[in-house]
């Protein structure tokens, strides 16, 4: 009798280790009770060691740690002028421990716990939402834009933007995100052709302002020595005689030069 109670207690102890879990300190614990059935309320936030010996108990790990993440394969976009190019993106980010229910109640269709549900987890739910929204925004741009460098920056900002707010709502905080852009040779080639067109013509614009402005300058000179030779004619030319006379004796002249009468008649 004594030896099958010591059966029977050997064997409940093994079943109710194995019945234990424990939670490490990088992860957060979700324990899900009475199979979920009353909705978010049946899960909890657990740690250190976690007894699911009854039925309906569930144990979830989520890692904390920061997940680095990369798409199988480059996603092809189209942008406002229907170019298309493509995209390598590669993020990062890690669960809010605080809402380490809500991620594991909002996708407990994964069945899979630790490491391999946040992969199930990017695979499935994140990188898909992350490739409509990079889709999405690359319709706002056109080519030209996106492959300046600050065009491409301001690409990857808005869609970081938009992915941290979907992660978010998801209560996982986005760390890093990088779209990694490439276009093809051909739209390289159209496009560094387009700039160099472009260049010749700015460049051409200053040549012909700067002519202008020398045409300008040459009417302004041209107007000035119009004026100044107007200005001396024979008329004023004797007033100035005139002017200088030193009222002595009349003074003629000959040739070219104008002749200065001076009457003295004090009758007239």
């Amino acid at each position: 009798m004594k030896k099958f109670k010591k059966i029977a207690l050997s064997l409940a102890l093994v079943s109710s280790l194995s019945a234990c879990s424990r939670v490490d300190p990088s992860e957060a614990g979700v324990l899900m009770e009475n199979y979920g059935k009353q909705g978010k309320q049946d899960f909890s936030v657990v740690s250190g060691l976690v007894w699911t010996f009854m039925p309906g108990n569930e144990l979830f790990t989520v890692p904390l740690f920061d997940q680095r993440q990369s798409l199988d394969k480059p996603i092809t976009l189209k942008a406002a002028d229907n170019t298309e190019f493509s995209a390598n993106p590669m993020y990062s980010y890690k669960v809010i421990r605080e809402r380490a229910v809500d991620v594991v109640f909002d996708n407990k269709q994964i069945k899979s716990t630790g490491t391999d549900f946040l992969n199930s987890l990017s695979n499935n739910i994140l990188e898909p939402r992350i490739v409509d929204i990079m889709r999405e925004t690359s319709r706002k741009y056109r080519t030209d834009d996106l492959m300046k460098d600050s065009g491409s920056l301001e690409y990857e900002k808005d869609v970081q933007a938009q992915i941290a707010k979907e992660f978010e709502k998801r209560g996982i905080l986005l760390i890093s995100f990088s779209s990694q852009l490439e276009f093809s040779k051909t739209v390289t080639e159209k496009i560094d052709k387009r700039n160099e067109v472009n260049t010749n013509l700015s460049v051409l614009d200053q040549e012909i302002e700067q002519q202008r402005k020398r045409n300008k300058l040459a009417e302004l000179k041209a107007e000035e020595q119009i004026i100044l030779s107007k200005g001396l004619t024979p008329e004023i030319l004797q007033q100035q005689q005139i002017e200088k006379w030193d009222g002595k004796l009349p003074i003629y002249s000959s040739g070219s030069s104008p002749t200065l009468l001076i009457n003295t008649d004090k009758n007239k």
